[in-house]
């Protein structure tokens, strides 16, 4: 088979000396050759100075020669077909009686029957065109099917290799996707998740909220660090060591948590994490004091007007390492209970029943608390994930935010500091 575009060939033996050629009686060649009259004659041809006309047909057809066929080229014959299709060994046959054509064979399949006033029987020729438009069809079918066998194998490699991180981190909440894989396939101008900031675009002294737009600023010695991917601050335990918010965070009348990963590396003395309130003392305060005369964890709440020590409530969480030791701290208000808690590392440290709190007009802290009009517990050490919600955490939401598994997992108010 070929593709249509190159037919082929089979070549004849050429006829034998003085035939005549291909079928055509021997003899000299016709004058004028292939059986027309030579350009004196007419029969369509221009006079002279005259310009021949190339559309103009033959009115009688094809002369023939007065011996019993067409003329033949000077040269021996008629040239053969490109295609070398054979033709008739003798020769085109006339009917003895008045030199008419045969009636046409009928055509074969593949082939046109070629016919007009110049050809009146027809013969049987190869429809080029058409079988070369069958071929052109078949090369067509197999690029598709090529095509679309690679466009499968592709498919399942790349099904097989996507995925996505469904759970949830060890926060609670849930994970992003995962930026190596993606169920579907991505726009082309599409843009790749904006790295996490820690900061304030073109301020890197303020914390950014990731939930709320309330950011904290922070002093000369409480300075942002990388922590992984992310980022912590870390304080170096002196009056400088702080961070603070233009306005109140936590509403201390209603329900509440708070909550913060911290890394202690003092041995000794009061170190507080966050608070909020000044003037003259702080609403609530979480972080390190000395309780019985070692360190411990604390959640304290101010329930009366201007700092009175006899209106403070506190839990504590005794008799962990305090030092060097990556803890999760959550503190939390049931205003409906009228009780405070405080977990460490997911687990209940301890509760106590309070009155209302005091509402102290003052801002979030971190890394420092006011105590009887004087800041306290400049914070050494490093801290992150500092987080607010607007309800109390149960004992088993407490566990689950510690281990990832928190469903439904509850939407902060307000975040810093996120990993």
């Amino acid at each position: 088979m070929t593709d249509g575009t190159n037919p082929p060939s089979h070549p004849q033996p050429e006829p034998a000396p003085g035939s005549g050629g291909y079928g055509f009686p021997p003899g000299p060649p016709a004058q004028g050759g292939y059986g027309y009259p030579t350009p004196s004659a007419g029969y369509g041809y221009p006079q002279p100075g005259q310009q021949p006309n190339p559309y103009q047909q033959d009115p009688g057809g094809y002369q023939q020669d007065p011996g019993g066929g067409y003329a033949q080229d000077p040269a021996g014959g008629y040239p053969q077909d490109p295609g070398g299709y054979a033709q008739d060994p003798g020769g085109y046959p006339q009917d003895p009686a008045g030199g008419q054509w045969p009636p046409a064979a009928p055509a074969q399949p593949g082939f046109t029957k070629l016919a007009g006033p110049d050809l009146p029987g027809g013969s049987s020729q190869p429809d080029w065109e058409a079988m070369a438009d069958r071929s052109a069809a078949e090369r067509r079918r197999k690029r598709l099917w090529m095509l679309g066998g690679g466009v499968t194998v592709l498919a399942l490699l790349a099904g097989g290799g996507t995925f996505f991180l469904l759970g949830g981190n060890e926060d609670g909440q849930d994970a992003q996707p995962s930026n190596s894989a993606s169920a579907s396939p991505e726009p082309e101008d599409a843009k790749e998740p904006a790295a996490y900031t820690a900061t304030v675009a073109g301020d890197d002294t303020l914390l950014r909220d990731s939930y709320g737009s309330m950011g904290i600023r922070l002093g000369p010695d409480l300075k942002v660090s990388p922590l992984g991917k992310r980022f912590q601050v870390i304080g170096k335990g002196n009056g400088n060591s702080w961070g603070q918010s233009a306005e109140p965070v936590v509403d201390v009348t209603k329900s509440f948590t708070v909550t913060a990963r911290a890394y202690n590396s003092a041995a000794k003395g009061s170190r507080i994490v966050m608070s909020q309130g000044d003037g003259e003392s702080f609403s609530f305060e979480l972080g390190v004091n000395e309780v019985n005369g070692k360190q411990a964890w604390i959640f304290r709440v101010q329930t009366g007007d201007k700092g009175a020590a006899a209106t403070t409530r506190t839990v504590t969480a005794e008799g962990l390492s305090m030092v060097k030791t990556p803890t999760l701290l959550m503190a939390t208000y049931d205003a409906e209970k009228k009780a405070i808690a405080l977990y460490v590392d997911g687990k209940k440290a301890g509760e106590t029943p309070v009155p209302p709190i005091w509402q102290a007009p003052g801002p979030l802290q971190l890394g420092r608390s006011k105590h009887h009009n004087i800041w306290t517990g400049a914070w050494q050490g490093a801290l992150h994930s500092v987080k607010t919600y607007d309800m109390a955490f149960t004992e088993e939401q407490a566990a689950g935010y510690k281990e990832g598994k928190l469903e439904p997992s509850p939407k902060p108010t307000h975040a810093w500091l996120l990993t």
